[in-house]
């Protein structure tokens, strides 16, 4: 699958409304949350999350699609993925 195709499945926050956000965590389309000039993801319910802009958030469907896009865990509320990526850094 090329790159170009994979930052086409992200969904950007600017692009839906309120509603249409809550629609979707609710059939669980949406499962994670990113921010796209850092290039981490989390949790939706982390408080480091929420306090991004709008404009830098994006989301996920699940774990797999973020790392696809080369995002890293968040270190405040995945504790447990955080180490193992920070970790991955040394043995490679």
């Amino acid at each position: 699958m090329s790159i170009t195709l994979l930052l086409n499945t992200m969904i950007q926050h600017s692009q839906l409304s309120a509603k249409n956000l809550r629609s979707k965590i609710h059939s669980r389309d949406i499962c994670f949350g990113g921010n796209k000039k850092l290039k981490i993801y989390g949790l939706l319910s982390c408080s480091s999350g929420k306090r991004m802009k709008m404009e830098n958030r994006i989301f996920f469907k699940d774990e797999n699609e973020a790392l696809q896009n080369n995002y890293r865990p968040c270190g405040h509320c995945m504790k447990k993925e955080y180490k193992q990526w920070k970790q991955s850094l040394f043995t490679k």
